[in-house]
């Protein structure tokens, strides 16, 4: 089992690594929320996430948050000093798997970390969407088709996100606002259009075989060749 542990006390991230090194297992720290969210959304795949509610740069509920946002299922739990039933409503609320206050038995810890760490994973969000040979990585907010990186702006990769997620069903203009731009009404623009072509030169161009389509007087789709 790997560990993170998110901690700016360093007596108490100290402890929390050797007891978890005695028992057989893998400990990293982090010393800072910034730090441990690029940690905790990196590369390193992680079994369990302990993260401090009070911590300098990012606070621990903003963390987990964004660790969530980010696609990241990884089980976190909250160990911290602020016990009220508000506080651990707000971290379960967060995104939180667990709620252990401070001071507390390390054997009870373990129970806990290790009860999240044999939690299955079936039926997990996916991090990685791919679609013949475009592949958008959820968690390092990436996309390649080919092999080939592709940059995008952030409502690009909204939008691609979710023509992926739709793959091979038609998805009207209406849709799109509503779900990339969260407009629950017609702005009479031509966001959508415009958004779409930039998109299609981004992804498609050079390209032997198209991925978005356009369905006049329907809407769009993305599907990948037969």
């Amino acid at each position: 089992m790997k560990v993170l542990i998110i901690e700016d006390d360093e007596d108490g991230a100290t402890f929390l690594a050797s007891g978890i090194a005695e028992r057989g297992h893998e400990a990293d720290v982090a010393r800072n929320g910034r730090d441990g969210l690029v940690m905790a959304t990196g590369p390193q795949r992680y079994d369990v996430v302990i993260v401090d509610r009070m911590l300098p740069e990012l606070d621990g509920l903003s963390l987990v948050k964004a660790m969530r946002a980010a696609g990241s299922a990884t089980p976190a739990l909250f160990l911290t000093s602020l016990s009220g039933i508000d506080a651990r409503v707000e971290g379960l609320e967060a995104g939180g798997d667990d709620y252990l206050v401070k001071p507390f038995a390390f054997t009870e810890l373990m129970a806990r970390v290790t009860a999240l760490a044999r939690r299955p994973t079936l039926g997990a969000e996916p991090t990685v969407l791919v679609v013949g040979d475009l592949e958008m990585d959820l968690i390092r907010r990436t996309v390649k088709r080919g092999g080939q990186a592709i940059d995008l702006q952030p409502r690009e990769f909204q939008l691609l996100e979710f023509l992926i997620r739709s793959e091979g069903r038609v998805v009207t203009r209406s849709m799109l606002l509503e779900k990339v731009w969260s407009f629950h009404f017609d702005p009479q623009t031509n966001i959508v259009e415009t958004h779409i072509s930039r998109l299609r030169a981004k992804v498609d161009r050079g390209q032997a075989t198209p991925l978005i389509h356009t369905l006049r007087g329907a809407g769009y789709t993305l599907r990948a060749p037969n």
